[in-house]
């Protein structure tokens, strides 16, 4: 019998039962859809991280001092002449300090900084200026709002001009940040920026522990780190060889955007897989109910065989329509999983706010991977079915 009529055939008996064929289906669509929609989530939340790294750049390392020792002017300036660093911007920063304009009020984060803050951390403000280096000269008590905490305080963003009060002091608002949106730390809106030497007087701490590095280039972020740890080995009179070391780290911490974003990437790689694996569980047991029914095909149409057994059709003409029909159920099944999963990504990123990425390779990769489960499933009933004795299936009730 030729393929094309074999296929005929395997789809009509499929046709035949449509809700019990529609039912053996069920466990493959969930699956599928399930792979598609829990691998999407994890590229996107991939994408999302990676997308807010590359919003604060890629050659952006971060110091942090974790003793009570800390960096000082001429240290930072010394730090700036070595190779593969550009910019240098300390910072001061408290998580919750009171704001108040007229009768409303509210707490927000302040960050007092130079004016290389705005270059280094991919700032840029929408109205007014940001912090200049007369501010820092002569303490001015100016500030940068973020839009978040503007309407918070206004209930608008045209602020500059306006006055506040931060911690009970009076401070002119000088410039409004471009909004950033929220991130997995937080909205990145609700904050204020203020001159270095006023956040030292505002919050009674001389102590510059964070910094922020610029390296001149993506390429030489691993000097510029290097540099960079070659200096505090020698601030905290630590070994050159023990710069990874836990005596090291609890001294002081240099990370850089390109490790964080390696780190990241790995961890949602890691999670991707799991979330795959789990949903790929349901296709093994949708594969296990497509068995099933092919066994109970196999007893149905026991006579069937036989006739075609007994007016000459070979063994490996019934054992390749019974494939067939088992590679045609799995693969609909999983042509309409991805129909579904296309689907839940369409609403969980329209309903839900949920960065969703189906990638064209997964939906190729699940797609085989069904027609294999129906293919390895089919096997057995296939094969039990070819091997019917003529005789005994005519004569089976």
């Amino acid at each position: 019998m030729r393929f094309t009529k074999l296929v005929k055939v395997a789809l009509s008996s499929v046709w035949s039962n449509k809700m019990r064929s529609f039912l053996t289906m069920l466990g493959i669509i969930i699956g599928i859809s399930s792979v598609i929609i829990l691998v999407g989530m994890g590229q996107g939340t991939q994408k999302a991280v990676s997308d807010q790294i590359d919003k604060l750049g890629t050659n952006l390392i971060t110091v942090n001092l974790t003793k009570t020792a800390a960096i000082t002017n001429e240290e930072l300036a010394e730090l700036k002449t070595k190779p593969g660093i550009k910019e240098i911007a300390p910072t001061i920063s408290q998580g919750s300090v009171n704001v108040k304009a007229g009768s409303k009020s509210n707490t927000t984060t302040l960050e007092a900084s130079t004016p290389a803050y705005e270059e280094i951390r991919k700032l840029s403000v929408s109205s007014g200026r940001f912090i200049t280096q007369r501010d820092i000269d002569n303490r001015y008590n100016v500030l940068v709002i973020g839009t978040e905490t503007a309407q918070n305080i206004f209930g608008y963003t045209n602020v500059v001009g306006q006055t506040m009060y931060v911690n009970g002091i009076e401070f002119e608002i000088v410039g409004v940040l471009t909004s950033q949106g929220t991130s997995s730390s937080g909205s990145s809106d609700d904050r204020i920026i203020v001159p270095l030497t006023t956040g030292e007087r505002l919050l009674k701490n001389a102590n510059v522990k964070t910094f922020y590095v610029e390296a001149d280039s993506k390429d030489n972020i691993n000097t510029a780190m290097s540099y960079l740890e070659l200096f505090l080995n020698k601030k905290f009179k630590l070994s050159n060889s023990s710069t990874d070391s836990t005596a090291t780290r609890s001294y002081y911490r240099v990370m850089s955007q390109t490790s964080i974003l390696d780190t990241a990437t790995s961890t949602s790689k890691s999670l991707t897989t799991m979330l795959a694996g789990i949903a790929a569980i349901s296709l093994i047991v949708g594969g296990i109910g497509i068995m099933n029914i092919m066994l109970v095909s196999v007893v149905e149409r026991t006579r069937e065989i036989g006739t075609r057994k007994a007016i000459g059709a070979k063994r490996r003409t019934i054992l390749m329509q019974f494939l067939i029909e088992a590679a045609s159920v799995s693969g609909l099944g999983g042509i309409i999983g991805v129909l579904f999963g296309y689907l839940g990504a369409y609403v969980g990123e329209h309903f839900f706010s949920t960065t969703i990425v189906i990638s064209n390779n997964i939906v190729l990769e699940a797609l085989i991977f069904s027609m294999l489960v129906g293919i390895i499933f089919g096997i057995y009933p296939a094969n039990k079915a070819s091997k019917l004795n003529p005789i005994d299936a005519l004569r089976f009730e």
